[in-house]
């Protein structure tokens, strides 16, 4: 499995519309709105790395009001619990 995080910057009179648009998309498994740079932070997840590019390149342009993405690929996973392990004495 493929996980990515997209961050997602967005017309400001549609910020809502974009988050509700992407969190229908099946792929993506959550999305955030946020501070800072980004306005919008969608979690992705796929079987491999053509479906990413289908969303990234087809899927995310038809959502309206999207004005520009960065999209990062996750390499490994760190749970609270593992993170906990790795510094309790």
């Amino acid at each position: 499995m493929v996980t990515s995080i997209i961050l997602i910057n967005a017309e400001r009179t549609q910020i809502n519309e974009v988050a509700e648009q992407l969190a229908d998309i099946g792929s993506i498994s959550e999305v955030y709105s946020v501070s800072g740079r980004y306005d919008l932070i969608a979690i992705v997840r796929v079987k491999n790395n053509d479906e990413l590019s289908d969303l990234v390149t087809n899927e995310l342009k038809t959502v309206d009001g999207i004005t520009h993405t960065e999209t990062m690929l996750a390499f490994r996973a760190y749970s609270r619990h593992d993170l906990d392990a790795m510094f309790s004495i």
